[in-house]
């Protein structure tokens, strides 16, 4: 037994070096909350991405509805604690910050026994691959002055890594516009390289998504990532049935039983699962396990640091979704150590305990919203 001794989770706010847009939104800053979890003499971190703002709501709830159900149990009871916590919160939130607040310390558990047996989180959970997993690379977001041919310089460069996929944001120019916009990438990758699109929840209705997705067809996009917004899985549905590009989703789902409405409803052949979102590392592993049964694929959203570990210990799972610098993905400020990119556009597994980096102090004391409590 390993008793949780102390849980604390701090705030930061990391400033983006230029506006940056998706189909609906503008980003200027990224909210982070972090965690650690401290037994046994060693220490296990974790943590969730919090928006562009309200990153302190998703830290009081760590302090103040998780780390007084958990400080005292055995760490070894991740699934356990997290069945009670599920149970005890229930009131408070099934989705939003106080299942982020339950994600990053789920998160920190799993990471705190990983380095308690001296194992990479990767091979602790059971290893599917033991050198590297595949990846793509993602960016492609809309910024002012940003030119198609702009947008293929950047694809380029990320196939010059040796990447054999990448991702571009789309959905909020006209048909033509992000048509133009995926032309100009494909010429500039080939025919060869997958080419991922991400709406981010663009579309209101079925006939405006697939006037768009209509217009990529010819580009042969992969897949088309987020047409509607999260709840709206009937469209995503219909629009699965309407067009031969895979329907891909479920960034910011959350829990074993949304992910299974999508599952049931053909809502998406591609799962994009958050273990920061979904209820962490506990309840993407059951996500998983019920997407396998359906034959759909798992391809975890945002935090590669992370998902390079659930891809390597997940049997349906293909691609981590890999940022290739901090200018979108700023959260490579705050951690001390970087994936390094394998041959063929692979990322090699790291090889310390845990999740294997450790959050940079410097870097946390630089950007933090409040202190360690």
């Amino acid at each position: 037994m390993t008793k949780i001794d102390a849980l604390e989770a701090r705030t930061v706010a990391v400033p983006l070096p230029a506006p940056t847009s998706f189909a609906r939104r503008t980003v200027t800053h990224r909210h982070y909350t972090l965690v650690r979890a401290h037994g046994g003499g060693h220490e296990g971190i974790g943590f969730c991405y919090a928006g562009s703002s309200g990153g302190p709501i998703v830290t009081e709830s760590v302090r103040q509805l998780v780390a007084p159900a958990v400080v005292g149990e055995d760490s070894h009871r991740a699934k356990g604690i997290w069945e009670e916590l599920y149970q005890e919160l229930i009131l408070h939130s099934r989705a939003g910050s106080v299942m982020r607040a339950v994600s990053a310390v789920d998160v920190a558990l799993w990471d705190l026994n990983a380095r308690i047996a001296g194992l990479p989180l990767w091979q602790y959970l059971g290893a599917v691959a033991t050198d590297s997993v595949p990846a793509y690379a993602s960016g492609g977001y809309y910024l002012d002055g940003k030119r198609p041919e702009d947008l293929a310089d950047e694809m380029r460069s990320y196939v010059a890594l040796g990447f054999r996929a990448v991702k571009m944001k789309i959905g909020r120019l006209s048909p033509a516009g992000d048509a133009e916009r995926l032309a100009a990438v494909r010429a500039a990758v080939g025919p060869d390289v997958l080419v991922m699109c991400d709406a981010n929840n663009a579309w209101r209705d079925l006939p405006t998504a697939l006037a768009a997705v209509r217009a990529l067809e010819p580009y042969d996009p992969y897949w088309i990532e987020e047409p509607f917004g999260p709840d709206d899985v009937a469209n995503h549905a219909r629009l699965a049935r309407a067009t031969p590009v895979t329907v891909a989703t479920g960034e910011i789902e959350v829990g074993k039983w949304q992910h299974l409405r999508l599952l049931q409803e053909g809502a998406a052949q591609i799962l994009q699962t958050d273990a920061a979102v979904c209820g962490g590392i506990s309840e993407y592993q059951r996500i998983a396990a019920t997407a396998d049964s359906f034959g759909v694929t798992m391809a975890p959203h945002w935090f590669h640091d992370l998902h390079v570990h659930l891809v390597a210990s997940t049997p349906n799972a293909r691609f981590v979704e890999f940022f290739a610098d901090d200018r979108v993905f700023n959260f490579r400020e705050l951690i001390d150590t970087q994936l390094e990119i394998g041959e063929g556009g692979t990322l090699r597994l790291p090889r310390g305990p845990g999740l294997g980096f450790e959050f940079d102090a410097d870097a946390v004391e630089r950007r933090a919203v409040d202190a360690w409590r």
